[in-house]
């Protein structure tokens, strides 16, 4: 059993308007907004693992289950109990300054972000033997962020990823590097700053994937232009350097183009009869 932050409740006070004002603090403070059922999890959660649910240890994770097809709550530890589970084994020596990568700016879903391409964090252990060993974690930015998600599916980072993307990132680093140096006292299950964002597949928690970007809508391709470039075009066609499709699928690239423009474009192709509005090639009465 964890002897992390215990409760220690006088068996006098342990009454059902004791448990209702736990439950109301609960939920106006420490979960603003949370459901009956999501504090009933977080209660479950504190007295399996003998913790004090006041002090927070755990939080409340919406995730998107594909298994039922709806978003539901998932109670998981905080780096904060992670800290306190690793100063308790009593050889907890210390974490390293987060150090980060070199800064990135691009743009993800609606919104451009710069962030760090990834964090290095260090935590120390004193062994009994007095040598005190060093646990290397680094994580990526790209790879941890939570998404905004919603109806739109918008794979832009959250507000908090958004305005904290050093601190959000260092503490998956804390958390990877204080599970390598203390596998007994913070367990496999992930943080709640990990997994924000990410999914439930199968009874698995993994990363959210971005769906396939789509290509950007065009405008429908200027009338002015058009007239203005069609003579080089028509002259293009006709010297037998590109064919009507080939020029219809170079300035399809740049905007739409209505049926009456690439009627237009495929006036020039050569009559019926002539090669398929291909270019000349050497031997059929052209010079290359």
């Amino acid at each position: 059993m964890s002897n992390i932050a215990p409760m220690k409740r006088d068996s006098a006070l342990v009454t059902q308007e004791h448990a209702e004002a736990i439950r109301t603090a609960l939920k106006s403070s420490l979960y603003p907004g949370a459901s009956d059922a999501s504090v009933d999890l977080v209660l479950a959660y504190c007295k399996a693992a003998g913790l004090d649910p006041m002090q927070k240890p755990v939080h409340i994770v919406p995730m998107w289950d594909s298994k039922t097809r709806e978003m539901r709550d998932v109670v998981m530890p905080g780096i904060g109990l992670y800290r306190t589970n690793a100063a308790r084994t009593g050889e907890f020596a210390g974490m390293s300054e987060p150090e980060f990568g070199p800064m990135v700016t691009e743009r993800i879903g609606n919104r451009e972000i710069t962030y760090p391409e990834w964090c290095k964090v260090t935590a120390y252990r004193q062994l009994p033997s007095g040598h005190v060993a060093e646990f290397t974690a680094v994580e990526y930015w790209i790879e941890n962020y939570a998404i905004k998600g919603g109806k739109e599916q918008d794979q832009s980072p959250n507000a908090m990823w958004s305005k904290r993307p050093r601190g959000q990132l260092a503490k998956c680093a804390q958390a990877q590097a204080l599970r390598m140096a203390f596998p007994e006292a913070t367990g496999s299950m992930p943080t709640a700053e990990e997994m924000e964002g990410k999914s439930i597949i199968e009874g698995e928690l993994v990363p959210q994937q971005a769906p396939p970007a789509r290509a950007p809508e065009l405008p429908p391709y200027p009338e002015a232009d058009f007239a203005k470039n069609l003579p080089a075009w028509g002259a293009a066609i006709e010297s037998g350097k590109k064919t009507a499709a080939q020029i219809v699928a170079m300035v399809s690239t740049k905007g739409v183009l209505s049926d009456e423009q690439k009627a237009r474009i495929f006036d020039y192709a050569p009559p019926a009869g002539d090669p398929d509005d291909e270019p000349q090639q050497p031997g059929h009465g052209e010079d290359a």
